[in-house]
């Protein structure tokens, strides 16, 4: 199998199944990881960072990212055009039917099902990337750990943050903590 292809249906994949948007992503990248070898844990870290801090959904970011980083542009191509595929397909086919089914109570069910379980894998993401944040070498980091203490209250207490401002200042102040 091509290399793009196999970009294309790793992502394919990930993009049928992610359900709940990109951090639902992570669980998926993890395997992806282990099974390819395309990129390491860290790089995941990574790409979280800089799919937060640029334009665009982060699931997509992500997979520009990997392809970008297995076969340049086209791998970058290649894995995006996978990852959104499954959601165009669907919203065309639900979007047909959504009128006729939408006071079904079994597809009313069914959607409350995926809600849980996007929860569930939002949420083992979210704590895969805390590991790898607070223990990257294997002790605890005080300092990404105030860090996000402190930003987490911020968006808690202050309610017209900017998420930019956010960002820029969290990058700023990690760059300047890690230098003493």
């Amino acid at each position: 199998m091509g290399l793009l292809f196999q970009l294309f249906w790793d992502f394919f994949k990930t993009g049928l199944f992610a359900i709940g948007g990109g951090l639902a992503t992570l669980p998926f990248l993890y395997e992806m990881q282990k099974g390819t070898g395309w990129f390491t844990v860290e790089d995941i870290t990574n790409m979280i960072a800089v799919s937060e801090a640029t334009p665009g959904p982060l699931g997509v970011n992500m997979a520009s990212y990997v392809g970008y980083l297995t076969d340049g542009a086209g791998g970058s191509l290649a894995a995006t055009l996978g990852l959104v595929a499954p959601s165009v397909l669907c919203v065309l086919l639900v979007f047909r039917f959504l009128k006729r089914f939408q006071e079904n109570k079994t597809v009313q069910h069914i959607m409350q099902g995926l809600r849980a379980a996007s929860v569930a894998m939002i949420t083992a993401a979210g704590l895969g990337v805390a590991q790898v944040a607070f223990m990257g070498q294997g002790k605890l980091d005080w300092i990404n750990l105030a860090l996000a203490a402190a930003l987490f209250a911020v968006t808690k207490l202050w309610k017209k943050h900017s998420p930019i401002l956010l960002i820029l200042l969290s990058g700023l102040a990690g760059y300047l903590l890690k230098l003493s």
